[in-house]
């Protein structure tokens, strides 16, 4: 399987545009925890090697990439939407709402958001082209796939501190059957999505 070329960044670039955002969200199907989105704009003179789908690279190799994006991309912004949020617009309309403000987040103004997926968000500074399996196609929605996810994680080890009881920092909050059975015992905390099924026989 090829590796996220920047065909398509470079395809914009020829066309006029300057600055082009990769976007990507992650955490759309945890029980708990927010969905986190992070925008990039790569510098098209020092692209990060070893660029891949999130999901695709282990937990070392996304940690080791992290620092290397932060170093040679022109810009980065990363953007949650709380559990409230999500309960309130649902899983979708909650990760487009903070793809918009990932994109206007960027200290540079993009000319072009590629877009993971199928749908472009309401609301966006610039124009958009939503790429469907984008984080294996574009090396820009590749990098922002890693900084979501990497973001994310820590995020939720982090509240791992102060809810021990459901694991979070071996699950990071998706539906494992440890996670169902803590919330079976001490039930939901206040991170937890009341608009997911919950129970332990939930699928």
């Amino acid at each position: 399987m090829s590796e996220p070329h920047f065909d398509f960044e470079r395809e914009a670039m020829a066309q006029g545009c300057r600055w082009v955002a990769g976007v990507d969200e992650v955490g759309r199907g945890p029980l708990a925890g927010p969905v986190g989105v992070a925008a990039v704009i790569l510098d098209p003179e020092d692209l990060p090697e070893g660029l891949d789908d999130s999901k695709a690279l282990n937990e070392a190799k996304r940690d080791e990439l992290r620092p290397v994006i932060f170093a040679k991309a022109l810009s980065i912004s990363i953007v949650f939407a709380s559990p409230e949020e999500i309960d309130a617009h649902n899983i979708r309309g909650a990760a487009l709402r903070a793809m918009a403000r990932a994109v206007r987040a960027l200290s540079l103004r993009p000319d072009l958001a590629l877009i993971d997926g199928r749908d472009v968000p309401d609301g966006l500074v610039c124009p958009a082209r939503p790429i469907i399996g984008g984080d294996a196609l574009s090396m820009s929605i590749a990098a922002a796939s890693i900084i979501a996810k990497t973001t994310r994680d820590a995020l939720m080890r982090n509240l791992a501190r102060d809810f021990p009881q459901y694991g979070f920092a071996s699950h990071v909050g998706y539906a494992t059957a440890l996670h169902r059975e803590a919330l079976a015992l001490a039930g939901p905390c206040p991170y937890h999505r009341r608009s997911f099924r919950l129970s332990v026989d939930a699928e």
